[in-house]
């Protein structure tokens, strides 16, 4: 599935860029004077932005064909490293690319499940036949009886518990409160035993009578039967409150409570929707259905001498959620491939970054974030899995020649090049912690060493650093007398910092740091850019440098 993915996003973008070229492309520079079409300044490919031309041609690697960048054009972005993937407007337009904001909102999710309505398992009674005897009249002979606590269900001639009774009635004392025991053993209520002395003396039956008010749902005898001891009679149950049960599934779990409202519906009332709320979820998961059983309680009243839910109905249910606020973005931005949930983020320009988050609840239409973007970053609804595509393409086909030449492998790096690293992330950290602690003092102290540190690192290390003269133009310090003029010097050189040491992340003897990013910078600092990074070391909780305790957890940390 992926290789077909491949090979249509190739055909795709290839298409795109043939048309765009020769759209806009005549070859010649004669043509270009005669029809006043602007010239452009270079060619690059849109697969591998590092491929730059001065005239037509295709690309080295792929062989896509170069597209033309013009004067007030940006051209493709040459830093992702294959989690960048740059695109013209062109190709934006062909892929019919979307983007929508992350941002905190009501997560709202609407929970459908199915079930039976099923009798109150705590108001459920057997009646079994306490000695063995005769059914001579039955007072409640048909099932669905409604019936009452105390009532009468059946005459039982029994000749031990009549003789019992008797015995009763003629004893005193000790041995009248043993009899009266023996008979509550036999099956006689203490109301039973207590009226006794008013029972005629040549009645030979005594009265079985209902322990709990309900509906008679089982009748196990007749009238004339004989019955032995523990043998099943009658069957009652209390439909006064029904249960509602359905199967919770596991990725509902995160959502269901005790608590939550229920909204019910039958089949066998169309018309008519019962109200409950969860009053039990079983805690014993099933492993081969991956669900747990949950209860709704519901009121079942007697209307016009019947309950109007009936004993094991089908049902359906609409269960209330919670509309917890939290950072979202759309279901249809997440890419879950593998192990790994990934946006793009626009980087304006034509740029989409690959991001790697981590999700948390899912709504109907979009997906809680819990870490690894910021509410208002902008990220792909539509065209991300084309653009996904792209990225692996860019980061399969092989890296340019002069990178493969100059990147640093373990053996590239020795110890005093080791040392310039810690050195330097080892000023750059304190620097930043001054600055989130809004410690002026502090930061030109830290500040000190950062002309000797940036120097070594430079010097020892520059043509495996990006961008070392910008680097080494930066590290100059010489005492602020105020918080914002510092944050002013030190965002100059915490870009120029991060830039430098982001081709190092991936060394793996390279000194352990962090990378974080805060997305609203120039609202603190004039005339930069929005976004900005900065170096921390040893795991610490995070500390905005440029905000410091105005907003001290503003940021996220970069993803080697």
């Amino acid at each position: 599935m992926k290789t077909i993915l491949t090979i249509l996003i190739t055909a795709l973008l290839a298409a795109s860029g043939t048309w765009f070229t020769l759209r806009n492309l005549q070859p010649g520079p004669a043509r270009a004077e005669a029809t006043g079409e602007r010239k452009p300044l270079f060619y690059q490919s849109a697969m591998h932005p590092w491929i730059k031309s001065d005239k037509p041609g295709r690309c080295t690697i792929c062989g896509m064909e170069l597209t033309p960048v013009y004067a007030g054009v940006k051209g493709f972005d040459e830093s992702g490293g294959g989690n960048v993937v740059a695109l013209t407007q062109n190709q934006i337009q062909v892929l019919h690319v979307e983007t929508a904001e992350a941002k905190i909102r009501p997560l709202v999710r609407t929970l459908q499940v199915a079930g039976a309505i099923d009798d109150n398992a705590m108001r459920h009674r057997v009646l079994s036949a306490y000695v063995d005897g005769r059914i001579d009249k039955l007072h409640v002979n048909y099932l669905g009886a409604e019936i009452a606590e105390g009532q009468a269900l059946a005459e039982f001639y029994s000749p031990s518990l009549l003789q019992a009774e008797r015995e009763y009635r003629q004893l005193g004392g000790e041995l009248r409160t043993n009899t009266a025991l023996r008979l509550r053993q036999m099956g006689l209520t203490p109301a039973q035993i207590e009226t006794l002395g008013q029972k005629p003396a040549d009645t030979l039956t005594s009265q079985i009578l209902s322990p709990i008010s309900g509906t008679v749902v089982a009748q196990s005898v007749y009238e004339g039967q004989y019955v032995a001891t523990g043998q099943q009679l009658f069957e009652i149950a209390d439909f006064s409150t029904m249960w509602f049960m359905f199967r919770a599934y596991e990725q509902d779990m995160p959502w269901i409570k005790p608590g939550l409202v229920v909204r019910i519906t039958t089949p066998s009332l169309p018309d008519k929707t019962f109200t409950g709320k969860i009053t039990f979820i079983d805690p014993n998961f099933n492993e081969a259905t991956r669900s747990t059983s949950v209860r709704v309680e519901l009121q079942n009243p007697l209307v016009d001498g019947r309950r109007e839910l009936l004993h094991r109905l089908y049902a359906d249910g609409l269960v209330e959620l919670d509309k917890p606020s939290v950072l979202t973005v759309p279901r249809s931005a997440v890419i879950e491939t593998g192990p790994e949930a990934v946006v793009y983020i626009d980087q304006d320009g034509g740029a989409y970054a690959h991001t790697v988050i981590k999700t948390g609840r899912r709504g109907d239409t979009h997906v809680e974030v819990l870490s690894g973007i910021m509410e208002g970053d902008k990220v792909v609804t539509n065209g991300n899995l084309l653009i996904d595509g792209q990225a692996e393409m860019n980061r399969a086909f092989m890296s340019p020649p002069e990178l493969v030449a100059e990147a640093p492998t373990q053996a590239a790096l020795n110890d005093e090049q080791k040392k310039s690293i810690a050195e330097f992330i080892k000023v750059a950290d304190a620097m930043a912690a001054a600055l989130a602690a809004d410690n002026l003092a502090k930061f030109n102290t830290a500040s000190e060493p950062a002309m000797k540190a940036t120097g070594a690192m430079v010097k020892r290390l520059g043509p495996l650093l990006g961008n070392p003269d910008a680097l080494d133009s930066t590290r100059h310090f010489h005492g602020f007398d105020d918080l914002k003029s510092a944050r002013i010097a030190f965002h100059k050189f915490s870009v120029a910092a991060t830039a430098a040491l982001e081709p190092l992340r991936k060394q793996r003897d390279t000194p352990d740091f962090q990378i974080y990013e805060c997305g609203m910078v120039d609202e603190g600092i004039p005339d930069v850019p929005k976004k900005a990074r900065w170096i921390q070391t040893g795991g610490r909780r995070i500390g905005n440098p440029f905000f410091g305790s105005e907003m001290p957890e503003c940021g996220k940390e970069i993803k080697r």
